[in-house]
Formats: C-alpha cells, sequence, structure tokens
C-alpha cells in the first residue's frame, strides 16, 4: 500500500503483505529486498517529568500518605498527562531540533493469575545519543509498563518489546499480546466496527517481568535529532546500535542496569533481536533471555518449498482439503508427521539454486507426478498445478486464493477469510493491505489505540502516529554480515542466525524461546526450526532454545486460546531463567579451583 502514511493508525500485521507482487509479475531483484516484502506486516533535559523524578519513581515505592487522624491506604501519585506539541516527521530526511525527554504518566491496575498488581505507565520519549560524539541523536518513542513496590528480594526483570517491517511501530504486541491490556476482537473472523472494548489482559507478562515496547526511528513518534535524519537509522546494523543505545539509556533514566534483562521480538523483530543481542554483548550487556516470535532469520529461505510446505498443509487440515488416510487425529500430531515427509521425502528432490532468483528462492523441487500426487493429498490442490507452481513464490498467492472456492484466506494466519472479490486469484495485498489476516482486525486496533493513548496513558500528539512506515522499507539498508564468518550472510541476503549463534556461545547461559504458528505462511514454523537447527553453535547449547508452536498465525496473541498458552510458556521460561545458577556454580567452581591451588 503506497499511500500508508496517514494521520490515524493503519493496520500493518505487524510486517507488509502489502509488498507482494502480482503473479506474473516477479522480476529477478535483490534478494533481501524480496524477502522482506513478504515479510514486512506483522539526553535529558526539559521534560514534564524530570529524569530523576521518573528514575526514582521506577526504582523505589511510592511515598506514604501524610499521616491523619484515621488509618489511610498508600497515596496513588497523581497521574502526569502530556500534550506533545513537537513534530515528529517519518520521511528519510526528517529529523526534529530538540532532546527533550518529556513524558506522560499514569497509574493502573491489573489483575494477573488472582493477583492484583498496581503499575506505572509511561508513555513518552528518550533521547539516545551517538557512539561516536555522545551528541543526541534520536528521540525515540516508547511505552513502558512498571510495577509498584516490587519484592525487594528478587531481581525483577525488564523485557523490551519491538515489532518488525522494517518500519512497524510496536502497538501491535502493545495491545494484542502481552501488555496489561489487550484488544477485543472477533479474530480470526471479521472485528464489526465500532465501538469497541479494551480489556485488562489477565495473560499479561506484567507478573514477570516489566515491560518496554519501542517504536524504531521512523515508526510511531520515533524521530532523528538533527544533524542526524531518520534514514541514518534505517538498515539492519544502524538499526540494531539505535536499539542498543535506547535499552542503554532506559537503563540509566530508570536505575535499573542491575535488572535481568530480556528481548521480544516479532518477524523481522526476530532478526532485530538476533542482531541487537550481538551489539549488546560487544558493549558489555548480557541477556538473560530472548523470545522469537515468528522468526525470520535467513531471508535466503524467505519462500523455501520445503520450509513451507506444513504450513501449507497446516491450512488445508484446517478446512479439511487434505485426504491423508488413515485421517489425522490432531494437529500436533500430524504436524510431526508432515515435517517427517518434507525432511524424508521433499529435501533429497530440492534443485540447486537458480541464478535467476538472486538466491532468494533456494528450495525448488524437482517434483514427479507420483510425488506431486502424494503432496495433493497433504495440500489439496490438484498435481500439475503443484509440479508448475510449487516452489515458485508468483505461484503462492494460487493457494491462498483457490485452497477454498470463492474465499481468499490469509497469509498471515490461514484461519482468517474473506470473499474473493475475483481481483486476481486472490486480493492483491498491494491494493489496500487486504489479506483477511490484517482486515479482520484492523479496525478495532486503529480505534483503541488512539483512544488509550490519548484517555488511559495521557499521551496527546498533534503529530500523526505511523504504526507502519514505507518509507522506512523501501530505503531499508539489508546489508549484514554476521559475526560468526559463517559464510551465509553479506551482500544482500541476510543473515542473522549467526549473531544469535555467535551471543548464545559467548554467553552460554542466554535461553531462547521460539514461538510460532501453525498457520503462518509468512514466516513458517518449520523453516524457523531448520534455521535453528543450522546455526554455527555447539550442539550443546541447541538445549537452550525452547520451541514452541500454537495453533494461531503470525501474530499468535490474536488467538485468545494460545496467547494464554504462549502466557503460561512463558512463565515458565522466566521463571527457569531466573532460578538458573548455572552461572553460580561455574563461578563457585572456579573459586575452589583457584583456592585448592594456593
Amino acid at each position: 500500500m503506497k499511500n500508508n502514511v496517514k494521520n490515524t493508525l493503519r493496520w500493518s500485521g505487524s510486517d507488509a503483505a502489502q509488498r507482494h507482487a502480482a503473479p506474473g509479475q516477479w522480476a529477478p531483484i535483490a534478494a533481501a529486498a524480496l524477502a522482506a516484502v513478504l515479510l514486512a506486516g506483522c539526553g535529558g533535559g526539559n521534560s514534564s517529568v524530570s529524569g530523576g523524578t521518573a528514575a526514582n519513581s521506577a526504582a523505589t515505592p511510592a511515598p506514604s500518605a501524610a499521616p491523619s487522624a484515621a488509618p489511610s491506604a498508600a497515596a496513588t501519585p497523581a497521574d502526569q498527562a502530556l500534550t506533545d506539541t513537537d513534530i515528529y516527521g517519518t520521511g528519510p530526511n526528517d529529523s526534529v531540533a530538540d532532546a527533550n525527554e518529556a513524558v506522560a504518566v499514569s497509574h493502573h491496575t491489573v489483575t494477573i493469575g488472582g493477583k492484583t498488581i498496581s503499575y506505572t505507565a509511561r508513555a513518552g520519549h528518550l533521547a539516545t545519543i551517538d557512539a561516536s560524539t555522545s551528541q543526541p541523536n534520536a528521540k525515540m518513542f516508547y511505552v513502558a509498563y512498571t510495577a509498584d513496590n516490587p519484592d525487594p528480594s528478587k531481581p525483577r526483570p525488564v523485557t523490551f518489546f519491538y515489532n518488525g517491517g522494517p518500519g512497524s511501530s510496536s502497538v501491535y504486541l502493545l495491545l494484542g499480546s502481552f501488555g496489561p491490556k489487550r484488544i477485543q476482537s472477533s479474530f480470526p473472523n471479521f472485528t464489526p466496527p465500532a465501538p469497541y472494548k479494551l480489556l485488562d489482559n489477565p495473560d499479561s507478562l506484567l507478573d514477570r517481568s516489566d515491560l518496554v515496547f519501542i517504536n524504531p526511528v521512523g515508526t510511531g513518534y520515533s524521530t532523528a535529532i538533527a544533524p542526524f535524519q531518520n534514514k541514518d537509522f534505517w538498515g539492519v546494523d544502524q538499526d540494531a546500535h539505535s536499539i542498543d543505545r535506547f535499552i542503554q539509556r532506559y537503563l540509566t533514566l530508570y536505575n535499573r542496569w542491575n535488572s535481568p534483562k530480556f528481548l521480544f521480538g516479532e518477524s523481522y523483530g526476530t532478526a532485530r533481536s538476533a542482531v541487537v543481542s550481538w551489539v549488546l554483548h560487544e558493549d558489555g550487556i548480557e541477556l538473560n533471555g530472548i523470545t522469537l516470535q515468528s522468526s525470520i532469520l535467513d531471508y535466503s529461505n524467505a519462500v523455501s518449498a520445503i520450509g513451507l510446505f506444513p504450513t501449507l498443509a497446516a491450512d488445508a487440515f484446517y478446512y479439511k482439503k487434505d485426504s491423508i488416510s488413515p485421517p489425522p487425529t490432531d494437529l500436533p500430531t500430524y504436524m510431526q508427521q508432515v515435517m517427517n515427509y518434507a525432511t524424508n521425502t521433499l529435501m533429497p528432490l530440492v534443485q540447486p539454486p537458480n541464478p535467476a532468483d538472486s538466491g532468494f528462492v533456494n528450495t525448488r523441487l524437482n517434483m514427479t507426478l507420483p510425488v506431486a500426487q502424494q503432496m495433493q493429498q497433504y495440500l489439496g490442490m490438484d498435481p500439475i498445478s503443484l509440479i508448475q507452481e510449487y516452489g515458485n513464490p508468483a505461484g503462492f498467492g494460487n493457494f491462498f486464493g483457490t485452497l477454498v472456492p470463492g474465499t481468499a484466506i490469509g497469509q498471515y494466519d490461514g484461519r482468517a477469510t474473506s470473499i474473493n472479490t475475483g481481483i486476481g486469484p486472490f486480493i492483491l495485498p498491494n491494493a489496500g493491505s487486504n489479506d483477511p489476516s490484517i482486515t479482520n482486525v484492523a479496525g478495532v486496533y486503529t480505534v483503541e489505540w488512539n483512544d488509550y493513548l490519548h484517555n488511559s496513558l495521557k499521551y496527546t500528539s498533534t503529530s500523526s502516529f505511523v504504526d507502519l512506515n514505507d518509507q522506512v522499507f523501501n530505503n531499508w539498508d539489508f546489508s549484514h554480515v554476521d559475526p560468526t564468518g559463517a559464510a551465509k550472510g553479506g551482500g544482500n541476503t541476510l543473515y542473522t542466525a549467526g549473531d544469535l549463534a555467535a551471543t548464545m556461545t559467548l554467553n552460554p547461559d542466554l535461553k531462547v524461546f521460539s514461538a510460532n504458528g501453525y498457520f503462518d505462511a509468512v514466516t513458517p514454523f518449520f523453516q524457523t526450526a531448520l534455521t535453528l537447527a543450522s546455526m554455527p553453535i555447539d550442539p550443546s547449547l541447541q538445549s537452550n532454545i525452547i520451541t514452541r508452536r500454537y495453533p494461531s498465525g503470525h501474530m499468535i496473541y490474536l488467538d485468545n486460546a494460545s496467547r494464554t498458552a504462549m502466557k503460561s510458556d512463558l512463565a515458565g521460561f522466566y521463571d527457569s531463567v531466573m532460578a538458573n545458577r548455572t552461572a553460580l556454580m561455574r563461578v563457585l567452581k572456579r573459586q575452589l579451583r583457584g583456592n585448592s591451588g594456593q
């Protein structure tokens, strides 16, 4: 969708399905740009709350009320609303002149697991600095939730969230996943127009960690500070260093340097997390855990026929289009069967990359008629179509437009549907972001974000909030070489699993939680498994990666049951990381060895 910059939030599905080319129009282009097409969519100073006040309120309990004749509970501090009149441009050459860190502060409660948690919400900007000159270079918009009066005997983690794109704001995770509030929708069905309800979120992670949602430069209200420009931050490495600087500023301002630290990225945000983890390590900051939701760590396999096959089979299973005998009993068991088939039968048929693909599609299949007939049982498509189209990016759209006659099914979530209008085999996403995975929840996000930001978070801006900025994607520098020398990165084929592997190698206590939806054809769950399994790390470190899959799509949390299940899994993940004593044991063993040698 080219006219993407609007005055109100516009849905992007965390990334940009609208960048798919129409069937028959695929020309050889740079691999990274094409891969990202498939993925994009899912300093201190003058402030209304001074840096010192904000830091102190985050680090210490709220003051008690003044003594009175009758007993009373601790007073709740007053909310501090903010009207922000700065102009936050989102073009490549835009910037602002000031480095003010103004923030709106509000106070709330949420009940999680039967326990009521009082928390403080902050919405505003932090000013990051250039690493070389220490001059302010960007004002980055964020929303942070910190529990009031935490148990002083337990370390309180802080988790940094972001969506993908590149060019996506963090609003989708903020109001859909594990923040203290969430939207109420009819997803995967179409959610009717307003009025809507914004609900307390019993699946919030606030019971395990404080939460900080970051909007990278060029999204939301985040903009460069002159003489820097937005485009200076639009690249794999540039973006990672920017997020690194935001995290460091947050740790300083709110006195959180000694807190356990976690990252949570979705879609391109998983590639960002891999690189940020390495950049943080290089700056002496070791992470405790990383959550990778709907991963894309190897763009050369973004539309791998092998990696995508089980997801298409899941869609066919959902609509009862498969003809497997005996019939599958449940989705997880069936998906394991399909993955085994993809590994044992399809992988040996992989052809060498076609030079015309520019390295983008490297898993075309040399299919025979018997193989195509087998695949038809899984996918519900005729053998001739499979032979002609499978492994061809331009042919994938036909699956989503023809699997269910007269119906278009979502690529981000195959359970989402809309009427097939006949504009091509399916509604072209670049004709208005009309993938049903997106349109079926777009309205509720737009309305609730604008209402929540102004009325609950007490932040009002005179600038437009840009949820997904195509200008970021169109100007993005995808060049990157991972630190392992795995020879999978470099040029325009983005490979960031090496960054994650390098970080895990040097920080063997780092734990990774990998989550995928079975019905996500944009970042397929099986390709995630293949990428993680082939990372250049010692085999012993593979046990540090926990994998979970859910009967949902790209945005797992939009499915209520899947969100609850994922929260339960994340709670266990956080608890296990926080209870990890291996680092301490290693220190004690070294001390014992040292003492015995004296």
